[in-house]
């Protein structure tokens, strides 16, 4: 057992909501976000997405960008950690030394591949060049801020997020930081929804995780970010903790480049890592988020890990990708920042979308009442290659 990270802000942009209010609104009221394609230039509309409700343009204003070039990964992140950093009371001139780990994978590829033949041909959009790779994504959202001394960029695909928690609670266990700022985010492009649809598990209707019936998944795409410090530093800078990161596992079973094993081993391993590093036992989890993606490999695979971890000891579960789509690498903090939402309202975020019993599969939470009080909730994120993380927050007890 080690002594918990406190989180101190949180912020986030999802198909269900840009900020927490949204969020928590769109989760109350039990409201997908998943629908038709809007802003991404693509010629396979018949999908359904868990797109953000912004234009790129919309998200400038927002920000306050004018003319600099940007991606739409970057605008989502930058809302998210504007939150974030808001609700943590940090601004320019700490002079804390706050590191910066965000997690992506598609980085700025949503204009790489609308001006790749610029790029061939002429110079007309050089400068977006520069924003293609995925530490210029994390390293100017970091610059919009102006406010890190470290920045460090996490890519694991689906865990990404989840990877940037660990890393930031390392460093802040370690006290080579005094704050991180930790999530990740990730748009749409061409690229991976072209790639998962040649996978083959995109469901061409709402998707529907953990049900008998499910087909595949919906992309979607967001941003979260949490705050992380120790608890000396929340009080010396007077901030409200609002949760803790209390135990967190990652584990690779490179089973294979995409499908999850059958007996779920990197997720089993993961989970019980988080359980023992919290110190805790297995009737203190009170909620799983599980990463739930709704495809006929990945829920059979959690199902069985969780059997495996919990056994006649299963909390609520559920997968909230019915809500927001698979938000892939950013998916890790997404579900992090609604796990803390639920702690901090008692509500259990639905399984959107199930009717039907997998054949010794778990049955999912479809009533938002907790069954016994939140105050220790596990969240999966489980990557391709088999690398696997889970995080478990808490309440605060002051």
């Amino acid at each position: 057992m080690v002594k918990p990270v406190m989180i101190t802000g949180a912020g986030i942009v999802s198909a269900i909501g840009c900020g927490k209010a949204e969020t928590l609104d769109s989760l109350s009221h039990q409201r997908t976000g998943i629908g038709k394609l809007r802003y991404l230039q693509t010629e396979h509309r018949e999908y359904p997405v868990g797109e953000v409700k912004l234009s790129d343009e919309e998200m400038k204003q927002l920000l306050g960008i004018d003319s600099e070039p940007t991606t739409r990964s970057i605008l989502l992140g930058m809302l998210a950690v504007r939150e974030a950093l808001e609700e943590a009371g940090l601004e320019s001139g700490s002079e804390d030394h706050i590191a910066f780990i965000s997690g992506t994978t598609v980085g700025g590829m949503d204009k790489s591949e609308r001006y790749y033949l610029d790029f061939l041909a002429n110079d007309d959009h050089n400068e977006y060049i520069k924003t293609h790779d995925c530490g210029a994504t994390t390293n100017m959202i970091a610059d919009k801020f102006d406010i890190f001394s470290q920045v460090t960029s996490i890519s694991t695909a689906c865990s990404s997020a989840a990877n940037a928690i660990i890393y930031g609670a390392n460093l802040i266990r370690s006290g080579r930081a005094d704050i991180a700022v930790v999530g990740g985010t990730e748009s749409l492009s061409k690229f991976h929804f072209n790639g998962f649809n040649t996978l083959m598990i995109l469901d061409p209707e709402q998707c529907r995780p953990f049900d008998a019936t499910r087909a595949g998944l919906n992309l979607g795409e967001g941003a979260a970010y949490l705050v992380l410090e120790s608890e000396a530093s929340a009080k010396r800078r007077g901030v409200d903790i609002i949760g803790e990161l209390s135990g967190y596992g990652n584990a690779c079973d490179a089973f294979h480049q995409t499908a999850s094993s059958d007996d779920g081993e990197g997720a089993y391993l993961a989970m019980t890592q988080a359980l023992q590093r919290a110190g805790l036992q297995l009737q203190d989890i009170s909620y799983v988020n599980a990463h739930g993606t709704g495809t006929p490999n990945n829920d059979v695979s959690e199902s069985f890990a969780l059997k495996r971890v919990f056994g006649d000891e299963m909390p609520q579960v559920s997968s909230t990708k019915g809500l927001t789509g698979h938000t892939t690498s950013a998916s890790g903090s997404v579900e992090a920042v609604i796990c803390l939402l639920a702690m901090r309202h008692d509500l259990i975020p639905v399984n959107y979308g199930w009717a039907h019993q997998i054949e010794g599969g778990i049955t999912p939470a479809t009533d938002p009442t907790p069954l016994r009080p939140l105050d220790h909730v596990m969240s999966n994120a489980f990557g391709f290659g088999g690398n696997d993380s889970s995080i478990i927050l808490s309440r605060h007890r002051a």
